[in-house]
């Protein structure tokens, strides 16, 4: 049976993803129907308003902390080493209310588009 090799990308390997205003989106590893990537939000930054099509997200945030703010007006603070799930087509906007850099790591699974740009 073949099988696909293990493989490693470094973390000054990552290309650019998808461009949301106001956070830096990279992708690592991505599949037929799995995306994998960083984001680093600078202080006091918001991004655009954007959803993930049929993609469910899981966000683990690695440093800084990640609020994430719904189109329903949801709200929710993610803290270093907290887990976040968006379920796919979840309108939101994602912002960094500390002094220092957010730095998250995501998984999608799901197909199609991995960011779906709104209109505020």
């Amino acid at each position: 049976m073949s099988q696909t090799p293990v493989r490693k990308v470094a973390a000054d390997a990552l290309t650019p993803g998808h461009p949301t205003s106001g956070m830096l989106r990279e992708e690592a590893i991505v599949l037929d129907d799995v995306w994998s990537g960083r984001v680093r939000t600078e202080p006091g930054a918001t991004s655009g308003w954007h959803h993930h099509g049929e993609h469910d997200t899981v966000i683990y945030v690695v440093h800084g902390a990640l609020r994430l703010e719904t189109s329903d007006g949801v709200v929710v603070q993610g803290d270093a080493r907290d887990f976040l799930h968006v379920p796919a087509h979840t309108v939101h906007r994602e912002s960094n209310p500390t002094d220092q850099r957010a730095e998250v790591v995501l998984v999608r699974r799901g197909t199609g588009p991995v960011v779906v740009n709104v209109e505020g």
